[in-house]
């Protein structure tokens, strides 16, 4: 699940469990080789199917009743390795290839255009583009655009020095030691307020720096390597820059002790330790928290011209000291609390610089993504590094979303589109207010609760209703470097304006053309973006079984986020509360036990099996939302053929075209490193057991397929997991 905040959406992904969507997530993209500045012409936009299920890959060797992964997509798996570039391959990168197809089209159009009107979303587009694609002035630059940071951070004397300087670098989203924004309080989620969260890493997971496999220090050594060649093409000579390499190693193993475990991070109600500035102030003196949140303008009266200067003593004086803070895991704010007291003040410097130089390799010279990609190889697996244009597409929808989603839902997302798509939630809710009203081990007192929560779902599809401005952010062509820490400052201030504002509700935590979806409990909302919308995941034109099984699938799985294992603690309004009678709480975790004891025994390699715990949100709204969706398509069935017959298509019957359409849409090819990063960090589970693990469990399965008890897709009666 994602419990998304309105926490800086660039912090890292060692800090925030917030972003990336709920559909399975490969491992991060690995860093690019910058391309020539010329770009090739770019291809016409590839044909996905998705009318229909595609025949050609179904696998007619396996039986449907022994291996449905192996059945729907067998063919498809074996026709389709994994590029060299990527570290995973499925319909979800065919979908992102054809997105990115259109997308580069837009942004070489927008590039193109040297005279659209300054300051406008087509200017500031193009420019951020045209420049991240410049490949021969950001090697001509070297580091000339990155060294007012490096001395600023150079320029600390002292420790009240160190905590301005981990201010700025709060600003350009570097992820030093921890995280700190507005979210919503969860609470009171009427409000925003200051939340501030473990962070600080740059492996993936505090396992990688603790754990004593092979596999774990073969990681860290590549990560070592990364950090010794990245500090001497900074300028240090060897035994500096292994020193320094060793310095950060130590300073992130000591915040790496400290934080939570993933599974740790799933409980709302332990990260959610609410005190005053004041308090927090006392129990962590040596951040200086009346200087840092003063210098981030996180205090109220909000100082905000201009933004980015040294705060004031006299500003500090002012700082609200009964203002309210949300600390999400306390005690590893106060390791870094002694962290910083106890560390000299040059090490902390060395860690600084490395997490600026890090967060900013896509606008540096070649030698420092070659650097980084030669780490990714070794986390992740990928041969070969993906092409630039592709890199620098990602980075343009990252920083400048919204107006460059503008553009892309223009030619991407037609009203029938969206049109269709809110028919299908809408169906897809009813199915869901039936089997809460029918459900038979929940009390009625709880019922009523969950059907206010549901009645209250708020439903965003496609694209925001109200766009963000972006007047405020100065893009050029002058350097890409330049562009990109402007806006990271643009958007940590454009998350620090909600304090003190009422909640925004037409804002979205992802970008128009993403490939993805998410529920967000704090604003009870399920958001699904247009470049998700698309053929095979969605047509508006195909058969509604397909439709059904493929975005229906998600739809079903986003809504019933709000009623698994963490969605279920937060009432209609978004608050974090416990609106379970005892005896109904106590039904629920058993049932949804049995889930996770279903998936602690999938094994996907050798002695690695996925975490049913890390993992249990995600495979709780798979088996809910899959049941439920089957259930809103019986009703779209009975509208359109009533009590006649349903036709086959293709030689299958509806609910198979359901039941494949789910499957074929979950294939994943995926390299062994990737495969355990995932295991390791991934609150979903793999592709085959997403595919599988509900099937195993639905007696609609079954009858589609005609499976018979003792077959390994049916599992017995006793032992089948079921919540909704």
């Amino acid at each position: 699940m994602n419990t998304f905040t309105l926490l800086p959406r660039l912090a890292t992904a060692a800090g925030l469990l917030a972003l990336g969507g709920c559909a399975a997530s490969a491992p991060p993209a690995a860093t690019t080789t910058p391309a020539p500045t010329t770009a090739a012409a770019p291809t016409a936009e590839p044909a996905v199917r998705g009318l229909s299920i595609d025949l050609a890959d179904i696998d007619r060797s396996a039986s449907p009743c022994e291996d449905f992964f192996q059945f729907a997509g067998g063919a498809w798996l074996k026709a389709n390795p994994i590029p060299g570039y990527a570290s995973s391959w499925g319909p979800r990168n065919l979908l992102q290839d054809r997105n990115q197809a259109l997308m580069r089209r837009i942004l070489d159009e927008a590039a193109a255009n040297k005279n659209a009107a300054k300051g406008s979303n087509a200017q500031k587009v193009g420019d951020f583009y045209a420049s991240a694609m410049d490949t021969a002035a950001i090697e001509a630059a070297g580091l000339k655009y990155l060294q007012p940071e490096l001395a600023r951070v150079a320029a600390v004397k002292d420790r009240r020095g160190l905590v301005e300087a981990l201010a700025h670098q709060k600003m350009l989203q570097t992820g030093a030691y921890f995280n700190i924004g507005v979210e919503v309080d969860e609470k009171n989620s009427a409000q925003y307020i200051v939340g501030m969260s473990q962070g600080g890493l740059t492996l993936p997971d505090r396992d990688y720096y603790l754990k004593d496999d092979e596999r774990s220090k073969k990681i860290r050594e590549a990560y070592r390597t990364y950090l010794r060649n990245t500090f001497q093409l900074l300028g240090d000579n060897e035994a500096t820059a292994k020193k320094n390499a060793e310095v950060v190693e130590r300073l992130e193993t000591r915040l790496a002790k400290a934080s939570r475990t993933r599974v740790e991070l799933r409980d709302p109600q332990s990260n959610y330790n609410k005190m005053t500035a004041a308090a927090a102030a006392k129990r962590y003196p040596h951040l200086e928290l009346p200087r840092l949140l003063s210098a981030l303008k996180l205090v109220a009266p909000i100082i905000i011209e201009p933004f980015d200067r040294p705060v004031l003593d006299s500003e500090i004086k002012n700082w609200s000291k009964n203002q309210p803070l949300v600390i999400g895991q306390p005690a590893f704010l106060d390791e870094v609390n002694k962290l910083v007291q106890a560390e000299p003040v040059a090490d902390q410097k060395t860690y600084l610089r490395w997490h600026l130089v890090r967060t900013a390799t896509s606008g540096l010279p070649k030698a420092y993504v070659d650097e980084a990609f030669r780490f990714q190889q070794v986390l992740g697996g990928a041969k070969t590094q993906t092409v630039r244009w592709k890199r620098m597409l990602a980075a343009t929808d990252n920083y400048l979303g919204e107006a460059f989603g503008q553009l892309y839902v223009d030619e991407a997302f037609p009203p029938r589109a969206k049109a269709k798509a809110l028919e299908m939630v809408a169906n897809v809710k009813a199915s869901m207010a039936d089997h809460i009203q029918t459900n038979t081990w929940m009390s009625p007192a709880t019922k009523e609760e969950a059907l206010k929560k549901l009645n209250a779902l708020r439903v965003k599809i496609g694209y925001p209703d109200v766009w963000k401005d972006y007047s405020a952010l100065t893009i050029s062509r002058e350097s890409y470097l330049q562009n990109l820490l402007a806006a990271r400052q643009w958007d940590f201030r454009d998350n620090v304006r909600h304090l003190g504002q009422p909640i925004d509700r037409n804002e979205w935590g992802m970008t128009p053309p993403t490939v993805n979806a998410y529920y967000n409990p704090p604003m009870n909302e399920i958001v699904f973006p247009a470049g998700y919308l698309q053929p095979p995941f969605f047509n508006p034109d195909a058969d509604d079984a397909v439709n059904y099984g493929a975005i229906g699938g998600v739809m079903g799985h986003e809504m019933t986020h709000g009623f698994d294992d963490q969605g279920r603690q937060y009432d209609a309004a978004g608050n974090l509360r416990d609106w379970w009678t005892q005896a109904d709480n106590d039904e629920f975790n058993r049932r949804a036990a049995v889930v996770g004891r279903q998936y602690d025994a999938f094994s996907p390699l050798d002695s690695v099996h996925v975490n049913g715990k890390l993992t249990m949100g995600e495979n709780l709204a798979d088996f809910a939302g899959l049941t439920i969706v089957y259930g809103a398509l019986q009703k779209q069935l009975q509208t359109t053929y009533g009590n006649g017959p349903r036709p086959k298509i293709d030689g299958f019957t509806p609910e198979q075209r359901f039941f494949l359409a789910w499957a074929q849409l979950r294939r994943t090819n995926i390299r062994p490193e990737a495969l355990r990063q995932q295991i390791l960090t991934d609150p979903h589970s793999p592709g085959q057991y997403r595919t599988i693990g509900p099937l195993m469990n639905m007696p609609e399965f079954y009858q589609a397929f005609g499976c018979q008890p003792g077959q390994k897709m049916v599992r017995a009666e006793a032992d089948r997991a079921k919540i909704w």
